[in-house]
């Protein structure tokens, strides 16, 4: 399966490196948009889940690194509850 990294800035400028098993994420995001955290958050969570279920057709399992991609994400998030018009960045999709 293709792999794609999407590279993204968080609100308070931290930046990282995210894994998708597959290309699915270019579907939810694009490079140099914006996304508020919670929208962010339910585009990855539904993204890494379809990610993680075309690793299953394919070869009989669920992705964990997916799931692991995606509990980060959530715990990052988790710094900007307060924040409500906080804005990741997606910097970059490869």
């Amino acid at each position: 399966m293709p792999v794609m990294h999407f590279l993204i800035r968080w609100p308070d400028g931290v930046e990282a490196n995210c894994y998708s098993p597959s290309t699915v994420v270019s579907e939810f995001f694009a490079a140099g948009q914006r996304y508020a955290v919670d929208d962010f958050v339910a585009r990855s969570r539904e993204a890494l889940h379809i990610g993680s279920e075309r690793v299953r057709e394919k070869y009989g399992f669920a992705c964990s690194a997916a799931l692991d991609q995606l509990a980060r994400i959530e715990d990052d998030a988790r710094r900007f509850h307060d924040a409500h018009e906080a804005q990741v960045t997606v910097l970059a999709l490869d």
